[in-house]
């Protein structure tokens, strides 16, 4: 299968409470006008990006039960992160790990280094 824009993080599986992030460019400004202050450069402590792909969430622990009777259950359930995939969202970059990926730069961030969200929903 070859790589397209369309499909090439359909292979991507992010782990856990995780999300995969694209920096915005230091021009680009959102609709409503949220943008980080002039002079934020890569290396700040704040970022922002566009969530692109999240992980399934806090994996919730099951109980230890061992009734010989029962079938073998290994769903594995979690609690669903916040952000969702084409939100803005602002965070922590020492909590970020940074990757390569197709010769761009992404970053993945674990959802509690995330600050704030801005979704684009209608109302």
């Amino acid at each position: 299968m070859r790589l397209t824009p369309d499909n090439k993080f359909k292979k991507i599986i992010v782990i856990g409470d995780r999300v995969l992030i694209r920096l915005t460019t230091a021009t680009e400004k959102t609709p409503s006008g949220l943008y980080l202050p002039p002079g934020v450069q890569e290396k700040e402590k704040v970022q922002q990006g566009y969530v692109i792909k999240t992980g399934p969430g806090y994996a919730i622990p099951m109980p230890v039960e061992s009734e010989s009777w029962k079938a073998e259950e290994e769903q594995v359930k979690y609690v669903p992160l916040q952000a969702k995939e084409g939100d803005l969202a602002i965070f922590l970059l020492n909590a970020a790990t940074e990757v390569m990926y197709e010769n761009e730069k992404y970053y993945i961030v674990p959802q509690n280094a995330i600050l704030m969200l801005e979704r684009e929903e209608e109302l």
